[in-house]
């Protein structure tokens, strides 16, 4: 994560919250991998937008519970006011009824804290924060974490392309008609190969036609003179 430390260290499970579920039970399903992932930085004004918040758990054989609360801090700066608490918990009257949840489901396991914004305007432009709060029980030691994922959000009138994809549709561009030009040289050389080869075919074909009337009438004048 973006910022992660540990900040409290107890040996009572009791006092880290929801410590109760933290024990394991048989045959319980084992957790997929989890890969933390950049939330993106640029969304569209009267469309939904995902403020991504993936903060994987280091050891995955370690129970343990975690809340999510998001904050927002309006440009230019003024100081970060909390927008969303997990879960569906939304504060302050510019995203009431915009921000729905859109991470880790059917557990208190949270490794994915991002949320859904619906209906972005230009007013929603500015920084997001995410802060992730997660027990851990190890034994007889309850383990509190704190992580925190920064980022500035754009809102635009319409989508914006970045270089790369332009760079990359030109250069497809270029080799599909480099590739043409190519297929077509190839196609005036072996016609004229083609071409000469006839040529050449239909010359040697006349001699030899020329060669055999020639060797007729010879064979006639002969005829004719024992005659």
């Amino acid at each position: 994560c973006t910022l992660s430390y540990t900040y409290l260290l107890l040996n009572d499970p009791s006092l880290c919250p929801g410590s109760d579920a933290l024990l394991p039970e048989p045959g319980q399903e084992s957790w997929g991998a989890c890969v933390e992932v950049d939330s993106d930085t640029e969304a569209v004004a009267t469309g939904n937008f995902k403020l991504g918040c993936i903060c994987c758990k280091r050891r995955a054989e370690v129970h343990a519970t975690a809340s999510v609360d998001w904050y927002y801090m309006k440009v230019p700066n003024t100081s970060f006011v909390q927008i969303y608490s997990f879960r569906d918990i939304t504060m302050g009257p510019q995203f009431d009824k915009r921000l729905t949840w859109d991470g880790s489901e059917n557990s208190t396991d949270l490794q994915d804290g991002s949320i859904i914004l619906h209906n972005v305007t230009t007013n929603d432009t500015g920084h997001y924060r995410c802060e992730i709060t997660r027990n851990l029980t190890i034994h007889n030691y309850c383990i509190r974490t704190y992580s925190q994922k920064n980022f500035t959000l754009t809102v635009v009138e319409k989508p914006t392309r970045p270089d790369a994809s332009i760079i990359s549709e030109v250069m497809m561009y270029v080799s599909i008609i480099g590739l043409q030009l190519w297929l077509l040289v190839e196609m005036i050389y072996c016609y004229g190969k083609i071409s000469a080869a006839g040529v050449a075919q239909r010359e040697s074909m006349s001699v030899h036609t020329h060669q055999g009337w020639w060797a007729i009438n010879r064979i006639l004048i002969a005829i004719s003179t024992l005659a």
